[in-house]
């Protein structure tokens, strides 16, 4: 059956379709700066009278920023602050402790891993890691594992990891993720990796905690957001079109199809809210659909479940914690 959504497809349409949904959800979104595909979907989403709307960022005066849009304009809509650094781990362990002794928020029904850095220049976390592998996959995934208790006392709780079709750039770089601590790093392949590493987490989380949890990763598009505001995208072609050349990538020869905040944050709410994805959990999606690797780009490398699994296990070693879960 061919999907009713598209491209062009707006996060305010889909609030229409699945206002039901979302009414009476408790949901905890990263990333929501101003302008920025997080903003964008906690104020779309506040339309439909969620329960509670919980907005984490590394900087306090952006969420009140945030909240204080939603708070003007959806008086209803009860609202909390997190304030969450990814890119240290330490500070991770902070952030979901505090979740984790809300007694007023007893469950979570709706994970949004949104925040990321893109192409930036090398640098390490506080514990050591290339700072786009640290912030895109490795305080995600130890933020969530150490929230999962709250998320599993939902009804049909959902993680969704927001990735990127740069996910063709580089596959997980097992032996060398961390550029050999930056003696041969390329920021786009960093970010790839770290793209590629958001979809093998939503296998991963499908594969041990389903049909408990169930948990997507999307492409939302281009879009013109503060993610990129570093790059100098008037100076020539970006360099990923390099490296999407030396692979063969059909997007190294086609233009770059920009999208609105809108029609970016619409994959958002699909992924977080349709009933359609249940059969189909650990889904990668584009277009607020489910990706078509006859038509978009989904590379294997960041669906196999082998690679899923390695990276499980290389990602509890480096954040110095096993998380283990009963089979339903």
């Amino acid at each position: 059956m061919a999907s009713p959504y598209g491209a062009e497809t707006t996060a305010d349409e889909l609030i229409k379709d699945f206002a039901a949904e979302i009414k009476g959800k408790v949901i905890l979104t990263t990333g929501v700066s101003p302008g920025g595909l997080g903003a964008t979907f906690v104020e779309t989403v506040a339309k439909a009278e969620p329960a509670w709307l919980i907005l984490a960022s590394r900087k306090t005066e952006k969420v009140k920023e945030t909240l204080d849009t939603i708070a003007s304009a959806h008086p209803n809509v009860k609202l909390r602050a997190l304030q969450l650094d990814l890119g240290s781990l330490a500070a991770v362990r902070e952030a979901a402790a505090t979740v984790n002794s809300w007694d007023d928020i007893p469950h979570i029904d709706v994970l949004v891993n949104n925040a990321g850095i893109m192409a930036t220049d090398f640098a390490l976390t506080p514990e050591g890691f290339e700072s786009q592998l640290g912030t895109n996959h490795l305080g995600h995934f130890l933020f969530t594992n150490l929230i999962m208790d709250k998320l599993l006392k939902s009804k049909a709780p959902r993680v969704i990891s927001v990735s990127s079709d740069g996910h063709r750039i580089s596959p997980f770089r097992f032996g060398d993720y961390n550029f050999r601590d930056g003696e041969n790093y390329d920021r786009w392949r960093a970010y790839g990796q770290s793209k590629t590493a958001n979809i093998l987490m939503a296998v991963s989380i499908a594969k041990k905690l389903g049909p408990r949890v169930h948990a997507y990763s999307l492409h939302p598009g281009v879009i013109q957001t503060h993610l990129g505001d570093h790059i100098d995208w008037n100076a020539g072609p970006p360099a990923f079109l390099e490296i999407d050349k030396q692979l063969g990538n059909a997007e190294a020869w086609g233009d770059l199809k920009w999208r609105t905040l809108s029609q970016g944050a619409a994959t958002h709410v699909f992924a977080a809210f349709s009933p359609s994805l249940n059969d189909h959990n650990g889904a990668y999606l584009q277009d607020s659909q489910i990706a078509n690797p006859w038509v978009h780009t989904v590379k294997p490398w960041a669906t196999d479940p082998v690679e899923a699994e390695r990276l499980w296990k290389l990602s509890e070693k480096l954040v110095g914690q096993e998380f283990t879960y009963p089979s339903a």
